[in-house]
């Protein structure tokens, strides 16, 4: 159900008060929420954003869970990222939290790659925080740099597309100038659900 911002200290006491194990926040509560939390998790505190609070007697933790499903999707398809490159298009809120997360669980390097758009001040946000607070190096570059997009990709065992290219109205587009810049052996994956195969994953 929909809750304005001078609800939603209410709402969070009153799920205190009925003792609930957890819930889910969309936006725009998904900002602003943790004043009203007890705690977050690493990940959460990063990204700025909870979207899952849990209530562990009467302790109230924020979660951000995009990067952990993310990680976990990797994981259980029997892809080990950790300790490795990866390069990621996209700077929204999914492509923030799998970035996060992929640093807190131990990928190497992280190379994001964004327009110059709105987003790109909260990419260099992102690195910023990652390259402050985990030993995770990140680096940010422009959509635009093919040249420098198919170095990243060569040096990675996985690259993303983070961003809505690939669904409506953009079906059957891709980001990625030339298929050559993929190789047999690396990961590839889409965070875009509808198509279930993207053209980025048809290639």
């Amino acid at each position: 159900f929909e809750v304005g911002d001078k609800e939603l200290k209410d709402v969070v006491q009153g799920f205190r008060a009925m003792n609930l194990r957890g819930w889910n926040v969309s936006m725009p509560n998904k900002t602003n929420i943790h004043k009203y939390l007890d705690k977050l998790s690493p990940a959460a505190e990063l990204v700025g954003a909870v979207n899952t609070v849990v209530n562990d007697d009467g302790v109230l933790t924020g979660h951000i869970t995009d990067g952990t499903g993310y990680m976990r999707a990797l994981k259980e398809a029997g892809h080990d990222i950790i300790g490795k490159k990866m390069t990621i298009c996209g700077a929204g809120g999914a492509a923030t939290a799998i970035c996060i997360q992929a640093a807190l669980d131990g990928v190497k390097e992280i190379s994001i790659f964004n327009r110059k758009d709105d987003f790109y001040a909260n990419a260099e946000k992102t690195v910023e925080k990652i390259n402050s607070k985990t030993e995770c190096k990140a680096q940010l570059f422009d959509i635009e740099d093919h040249e420098q997009l198919r170095k990243e990709i060569a040096e990675s065992v996985i690259f993303t597309n983070a961003t809505g290219v690939g669904m409506k109205p953009f079906e059957g587009e891709t980001l990625l100038p030339s298929a050559d810049m993929l190789r047999p052996e690396l990961i590839v994956s889409d965070v875009v659900y509808k198509p279930t195969k993207t053209r980025l994953l048809e290639i």
